[in-house]
């Protein structure tokens, strides 16, 4: 009575090796994948942040461009003086970017000019400004103007 011993049907260590090795190179090339992905979304990220800023600030300069009826840069100071009857709002201008009582816009600047009735004005009374970002902050430019009143004629 001979036991008649039957075979198991497995892989072999050489098969297992290989299949190890294939899977560690797809999972080596899917985290590849992934660092290049978030380092990509970073990138996007940055300059998100960069256009929002400059968004911010643009939409600040033009509500109080429009709100205020006397708008003033003092090339001295480096500030824009707005005021009304209401009341009064002051933006320094550094090399960081633009300081309110509120808000900090950080924006670095590579040109700013300066404009009262269509002409290049360096200080005083002004109804235009004309702002370029450096490259490293989007290189976006900002043109915000208001129209100017009869009183703010009247008042020269």
């Amino acid at each position: 009575m001979g036991v008649r011993l039957k075979k198991v049907q497995a892989f072999t260590l050489n098969e297992m090796i290989v299949v190890l090795l294939i899977t560690v190179i797809v999972v080596g090339m899917a985290f590849s994948v992934l660092d290049l992905v978030q380092k990509q979304m970073k990138s996007i990220e940055g300059i998100y942040d960069v256009k929002l800023e400059a968004n911010n600030l643009r939409q600040s300069l033009w509500i109080d461009f429009n709100r205020y009826s006397s708008v003033f840069y003092d090339e001295k100071d480096e500030r824009l003086h707005f005021s009304n009857e209401l009341g009064t709002k002051q933006y320094e201008i550094t090399e960081q970017g633009f300081i309110t009582e509120k808000d900090t816009f950080d924006i670095q600047l590579q040109s700013k000019k300066f404009y009262f009735n269509n002409e290049l004005s360096s200080t005083g009374r002004i109804d235009a400004i004309e702002l370029e970002t450096t490259k490293e902050t989007g290189g976006q430019r900002i043109f915000i103007y208001k129209q100017n009143a009869a009183v703010t004629y009247l008042n020269q």
